[in-house]
């Protein structure tokens, strides 16, 4: 069993993660920001693992702190989840329609965090959140959890990109840390990530 959980608490945000990529199912999102709830539901229901993410942030100031600090702590689960990488597929992708809008997410479980974000929102913020605050959740993600990752999305509504963004995200996650029956091998090259 991989699951692993994560916390953190700075003066700013207090977060608690559970991450099990092996088990699917057990969902229990409450971050105090509604719209981060419906994407965090969708990106594990749709990814296939289970999560919790408990977050208390500086509302007041405004969300930034909460959603970064969450992908920062996600991303240290994740990784810490993958542990040598034995036997995980490493490389997935998918592509996931949302009415007129499109995302389609490439990762690679490499150990080396990167983020390559592809598209363009139409108005400044969707559900009360900067959309400009949606790279930088899935850039905290990338870069604590090693995963290089590539992700295109187009379409007109700011929500369904953003739906469809998660969604793909999540359905590659969980490919990429499936465990290939009988395989025990590091998937790399080099015999490490």
């Amino acid at each position: 069993m991989r699951s692993v959980e994560k916390t953190r608490e700075t003066k700013e945000t207090n977060i608690r993660v559970v991450f099990d990529p092996d088990t699917p199912g057990t969902i229990e999102i409450s971050t105090g920001v509604a719209f981060m709830d419906h994407m965090l539901n969708a990106f594990a229901r749709h990814g296939g693992f289970s999560l919790t993410v408990l977050a208390k942030g500086d509302l007041e100031v405004d969300c930034h702190h909460t959603i970064e600090d969450i992908g920062i702590v996600l991303g240290t689960a994740v990784k810490e989840a993958v542990g040598d990488g034995r036997g995980i597929r490493r490389f997935a992708h998918a592509i996931i329609p949302m009415d007129e809008s499109r995302a389609t997410a490439a990762l690679d479980i490499s150990g080396r965090g990167y983020l390559v974000m592809e598209g363009a929102f139409t108005g400044i913020s969707t559900g009360g959140i900067p959309n400009d605050v949606f790279e930088h959740f899935f850039y905290s993600l990338c870069i604590n959890a090693g995963i290089t990752a590539h992700v295109i999305f187009s379409g007109v509504n700011d929500h369904h990109k953003c739906e469809a963004i998660f969604k793909a995200f999540g359905i590659a996650l969980g490919k990429a840390l499936s465990v290939r029956p009988g395989n025990t091998a590091v998937p790399s090259t080099k015999g490490t990530l």
